[in-house]
């Protein structure tokens, strides 16, 4: 099955053809980093690297570009909220960004350039629209004329009468209120940069066009981001950068929101929930397995309620490895190839939940073969799931998630010491025929929170869902 991505652009689902045989280009709009990063901004990122690693599987060369936006109107807002240096802010939430993607295991981009890096490409880029047409000077702004370019709002598909840009301070001189800025007159105390018009400082959607141009080229395969960025980033971009004469990116990506109460996920209404402290709360792998498994067009409604879900899903999957294991006696490796329900799911727009149901039942068939005891069908079905899982980033046994355990080692053998004691005293109950007793202490046990299952080499114990 052809590889198939729905593009925002056609409003339909393509057959995706690279424009250079066996390699993928993606450009995804990354971080503004005037705060730390709530789990609505790492799914985005956490999405396109489920993206990546299914391209990487398909036997693509991915060149992976996810900028970063230091220098825009709300970070020199926070600076003067903050009294502190625009750069301490940005950088100080650049790294908290970093920490985010690595916690939930995203692979590092192949660039991640800075917008405050690539002013001479954005100048660049400014001179040759001006010298098309495209752009003018005024009162020491550039401004994209938007009616220079017949293509405006193809994205959005909206009416040019009915669009409004947003603005912020300084926006003087336009010929046109519904042009956009490209570079923003110096103002008292603010960051500048000299440029053949004066100095200032660059917009948001030029910093986008000419990272893609400088990294990627003039044509590149699929742009990334939001839903929130079609209209007015990516449109922004897509006039800037094709009036300057690129062929820009050939599929448009967007992925949906994290709410609540159906709510966009957003610091400025107050609903965030910061990474840095659900990481405290919950395990990574599990975070992973909640942002990543719903569909990324769909939108997710946050709870606590349905986090428990997903740690309770992930959890019999690990039950799984753990008495797979047992019965082998050795590691289980994953397989060369995922099984062909999965691959189809994948190549159909990364169908993730219909691919993860393959997942789960491939689970279940593994727990019937070893209630069957059939040790061999039990492994097979495991080193399935490996392989599966291996290419969600969800892989349990992957190098990468072994901190995670070694984090919990300590406390588990504490508290596997004092289980096996309790446990002793119900195998005595059990060799005494006390049933009563025996199922007392079970009880008293999954009360506090612990499975407990009772195997041919004896009762095993694990934590239940919260």
């Amino acid at each position: 099955m052809t590889l198939r991505l729905y593009d925002t652009s056609a409003r339909q689902i393509r057959d995706f053809t690279p424009l250079t045989a066996g390699c993928v280009s993606i450009y995804l709009c990354g971080a503004t980093v005037q705060a730390a990063p709530h789990i609505g901004h790492i799914r985005s990122g956490l999405n396109f690297d489920m993206m990546r690693r299914w391209f990487e599987y398909r036997g693509y060369e991915v060149t992976f570009v996810r900028n970063v936006t230091d220098i825009d109107d709300k970070i020199i807002a926070k600076s003067a909220e903050q009294r502190r240096p625009w750069w301490s802010i940005g950088y100080e939430n650049e790294r908290a960004f970093n920490d985010g993607y690595a916690a939930l295991g995203c692979l590092p981009p192949t660039y991640e350039p800075r917008a405050t890096g690539h002013v001479t490409e954005m100048v660049e880029m400014m001179r040759g629209l001006i010298e098309r047409g495209h752009a003018y000077e005024s009162e020491g702004n550039v401004y994209f004329d938007v009616k220079s370019y017949p293509g405006y709002l193809s994205l959005s598909r909206q009416d040019l009468d009915n669009i409004r840009q947003p603005e912020s301070t300084g926006e003087t001189g336009k010929r046109d209120a519904r042009d956009f800025a490209m570079w923003k007159s110096v103002k008292p105390g603010e960051p500048s940069w000299e440029t053949p018009w004066g100095r200032g400082r660059p917009g948001w959607h030029l910093e986008c066009s000419a990272m893609a141009h400088k990294y990627l080229g003039e044509a590149f395969d699929i742009h990334g981001g939001g839903l929130d960025l079609i209209f007015p980033h990516h449109e922004n971009e897509i006039a800037q950068a094709k009036a300057f004469g690129d062929e820009f990116a050939k599929y448009w990506v967007h992925n949906a929101w994290v709410t609540m109460s159906g709510e966009k996920m957003s610091k400025s209404l107050g609903n965030s929930v910061l990474v840095s402290e659900m990481v405290k709360q919950w395990r990574p792998i599990v975070l992973r397995y909640y942002l990543g498994t719903p569909h990324y067009r769909s939108m997710i409604e946050y709870s606590e309620e349905a986090l428990r879900e997903a740690e309770s899903a992930f959890a019999r999957i690990e039950g799984f490895y753990q008495r797979v294991g047992e019965k082998a006696g050795k590691a289980v490796e994953p397989a060369a190839e995922v099984p062909p329900a999965f691959a189809e799911a994948m190549d159909d727009d990364l169908g993730v939940p219909q691919a993860l149901a393959i997942v789960h039942t491939t689970v279940r068939q593994g727990n019937s073969a070893l209630a069957a005891d059939d040790k061999e069908a039990a492994v097979a079905r495991l080193s399935e799931v490996r392989a599966m899982l291996g290419v969600l980033g969800l892989d349990p046994l992957d190098p990468f998630w072994a901190g995670e355990a070694d984090r919990g080692a300590d406390l588990h053998g504490a508290v596997d010491t004092l289980v096996r004691l309790v446990l002793e005293q119900r195998e005595s109950a059990r060799a005494r025929k006390d049933w009563a007793t025996a199922d007392a202490i079970r009880d008293q046990l999954q009360q506090s929170g612990l499975v407990i299952e009772d195997s041919p080499t004896g009762p095993r114990w694990t934590l239940g869902p919260r």
